[in-house]
């Protein structure tokens, strides 16, 4: 099965790398399932990706409190 994604949402470039690539924070659906918050690094055409880490809205909720307190 190949897998499918679709960028629903562009949030923020977290990191712009020598190579071109960019680390961003996007919502993303994988294999027409629901979109989910993804950081990872992503070549300038959106087509090539590295190994990230999707977050479901109640974990992105969770960071997001856990960054807050660290301040």
């Amino acid at each position: 099965m190949a897998l499918t994604f679709e960028i629903t949402k562009h949030i923020g470039i977290l990191a712009k790398l020598p190579n071109g690539w960019t680390k961003e924070i996007n919502l993303v659906s994988w294999n027409d399932r629901p979109a989910k918050y993804d950081i990872r690094d992503w070549d300038e055409e959106h087509q090539k990706m590295t190994k990230g880490i999707t977050m479901s809205e109640d974990e992105f909720e969770e960071l997001k409190a856990i960054l807050i307190d660290i301040k």
